[in-house]
């Protein structure tokens, strides 16, 4: 082993990288479209036939719980720097 790379420490960057640079921002498209899934489609009193107000419930539920990870692990990274670990 080369003593001047530590590879552990060098995987465990890699690892932590693609997950909170990809699977995040991923997570939160997903829950962007989970938002977007078809539901109730109820028209609003004088509202354009283009406005959709609704969705379904099933997708609310599965965004709230991606905005809910995401949040967390946003969390989690600020107060891993504050307390300078």
């Amino acid at each position: 082993m080369n003593s001047w790379i530590n590879l552990h420490a060098l995987w465990e960057i890699v690892v932590i990288g693609l997950i909170a640079g990809a699977g995040l921002p991923a997570l939160f498209a997903v829950g962007l479209r989970a938002l977007s899934l078809p539901g109730n489609r109820v028209q609003p009193a004088g509202a354009d036939s283009d406005q959709i107000v609704g969705g379904s419930p099933a997708g609310i539920a599965a965004a709230v719980l991606c905005f809910a990870v995401v949040l967390a692990a946003i969390g989690w990274g600020i107060y891993f720097i504050v307390a300078g670990s």
